[in-house]
């Protein structure tokens, strides 16, 4: 919700509540974003959990099977291979300088 969309609603809860209800409605929408937070924490606890699980049943039987785990060097360069490199035929050499002539 935006900032205009809660000035909204506290407008109307104001019309038909008055003053005196205010402050249970920010009571309420406290406890509420509480929950929401704690909620929200709890599922990337867990997400992390399950990653972190799975990450050590793979170590596992990587370490069953004798291989190493792969290692990311991350030192500016691209964590791709390198593109293969095109070896070019005698024909296609002679094309080529007969094109530039």
């Amino acid at each position: 919700m935006s900032g205009g969309e809660i000035l909204l609603i506290l407008a109307i809860y104001l019309l038909f509540f008055g003053a005196k209800g205010i402050p249970s409605l920010a009571q309420t929408m406290g406890k509420a974003l509480y929950q929401f937070r704690n909620a929200t924490r709890d599922v990337q606890n867990e997400i992390m959990q399950s990653a972190n699980d799975i990450r050590k049943e793979a170590q596992v039987r990587m370490d069953q099977m004798d291989i190493e785990e792969p290692t990311i060097k991350s030192e500016g360069k691209s964590h791709f291979p390198p593109p293969p490199t095109t070896v070019k035929r005698e024909a296609d050499k002679n094309n080529d300088s007969a094109e530039v002539e």
